[in-house]
């Protein structure tokens, strides 16, 4: 069971690996250890070199489109041994920006970076992903593609437009064809780079932010408005910190941050606002994930405010790949979200879920404080069939100190009777009003209640969001 520890963060700065040259300027760390009830490396967060290039020394001014001006950057950069790339304070539209290792794209106080919504301008289409997926598909709106020390930080503001995009967000028959085809294909291990999706009517949408395959992250500062899809997608990442930053996107599938496949990363003091789940813990998608083979692990998320979410702290769906030591801690969510904690997963997916503790957690109102559930399939349960049937082990959830204005009920926990969940653990849990004093238990094996309680019960709660839900 854990323990409740008072989290800190030792401060070091290490020199970096020299990059070209006796004479090149070098990256520099520094390091950060934070506490968590499991294990966890020191993060090395990246310090950049002292040389800045704006971008209106390369042409960049507000009334053109600046793609390639902040390319230019970018890449003189890089060969320069790192440093900022700075966008001023003004209002700047461009395509996709293609960060670079050892470059920190530094958003000025008053900068505004509108990215275009067409989608042209988003090709040739590069590797990514999909709903836990591998494809190639338009470029995210800010990408990386295996690179180090790559940062976004100062106090300026990413604004797509969003005219196409939101047209987009509808799933229509097209859509959902090339959906079912690229799990097809994913299915039977056809190669990545054949799985071009970015052509006629599918409408995959792009992520705002994606670092892709990259090592030593820093997002720092910044705040959002709007994005096409997944908000910020860190994929396959390893060691980084996200902090200080205002995520607002109301759309379709606009989870606030995505951790998938990624290890060593705090999220700290951060703002979150969203149309889909806030915070996302996410380990790929059946047999890609298995071919992948990575974990999703050691990761701390604290001092988070969560203002609009369905979801404060989502395990899953896509969690083939397996998922261990998450770490939430004093988040406070502001308003209502339907699930506090939700861990989703279904009998394709195979892998694991364990060593995840949520402790020192305020809200407003929820449907469920806890919810486990081995079945959620959503559209896929008839869209296509199962390759394979191969269930999730989920064991030693922890769930401590909680306390919650009103909620429809506090939790429901549904496992599949060929492999129950293992182990839960939840204490001092506190709900001033419930509407429905009944717990769903479903195959669960060794769960500890203490100190679980509820003030007063109003049947009446939160109607709209089980309106909503039920027809979700």
């Amino acid at each position: 069971m854990m323990k409740t520890t008072k989290l800190f963060a030792g401060l070091a700065i290490v020199a970096g690996i020299a990059l070209a040259g006796c004479n090149t300027p070098q990256v520099q760390f520094e390091t950060i250890n934070v506490e968590a009830p499991f294990e966890m490396e020191a993060i090395r967060v990246p310090i950049y070199p002292a040389q800045d290039f704006c971008i209106t020394a390369y042409g960049a001014t507000d009334t053109t489109l600046c793609t390639e001006a902040i390319a230019q950057a970018i890449a003189d950069c890089h060969a320069a041994g790192g440093g900022r790339v700075v966008i001023p304070a003004g209002e700047w539209l461009t395509g996709p920006i293609h960060l670079k290792s050892n470059v920190n794209l530094y958003l000025a106080e008053g900068a505004v970076v509108r990215f275009t919504d067409n989608p042209a301008d988003y090709l040739p289409a590069v590797h990514t992903s999909w709903e836990g997926m591998e494809c190639y598909n338009y470029s995210p709106l800010i990408y990386a593609f295996e690179c180090e020390n790559v940062a976004i930080t100062g106090a300026g503001k990413l604004y797509p437009k969003m005219g196409l995009w939101r047209k987009w967000f509808s799933r229509p028959k097209a859509h959902m064809d090339a959906l079912a085809n690229l799990y097809h294909q994913m299915s039977k291990d056809v190669p990545v780079e054949e799985r071009q999706v970015a052509v006629g009517d599918n409408n995959f949408r792009p992520h705002l932010i994606q670092l892709n395959r990259c090592k030593n992250v820093l997002l720092d500062g910044f705040s959002i408005d709007g994005s096409p899809f997944w908000t910020i997608h860190l994929y396959l990442c390893d060691g980084g910190v996200t902090r200080n930053l205002n995520v607002r996107a109301h759309g379709h599938n606009n989870d606030g941050i995505d951790l998938e496949m990624s290890r060593n990363f705090l999220v700290e003091d951060c703002v979150f606002d969203q149309g889909d789940d806030a915070v996302v813990i996410k380990s790929g998608r059946n047999h890609d994930a298995w071919r992948l083979n990575t974990p999703c692990e050691n990761i701390v998320v604290r001092n988070c405010v969560i203002k609009q979410g369905h979801t404060l702290l989502g395990i899953g769906s896509e969690l083939a790949g397996g998922i261990r030591n998450i770490y939430m801690t004093n988040c406070v969510a502001s308003g209502t979200v339907h699930r506090l904690f939700f861990v989703k997963t279904n009998h394709r997916r195979g892998a694991f879920v364990e060593n995840i503790y949520m402790d020192s957690i305020q809200t407003g109102g929820t449907l469920r404080v806890a919810e486990i559930d081995t079945d959620v399939l959503y559209q896929w349960r008839n869209l296509v069939p199962t390759y394979k049937d191969t269930l999730t082990r989920i064991n030693d959830i922890y769930l401590t100190n909680i306390q919650v204005d009103s909620a429809k009920a506090i939790y429901e926990l549904r496992g599949d009777e060929r492999l129950p969940i293992h182990n839960v653990v939840m204490k001092n849990i506190l709900v001033d009003c419930v509407a429905d004093t009944t717990n769903g238990v479903k195959n669960v094996e060794a769960l500890s209640v203490e100190n679980v309680t509820y003030n007063s019960v109003n049947s009446t709660i939160l109607p709209q969001l089980d309106k909503y839900l039920s027809n979700k």
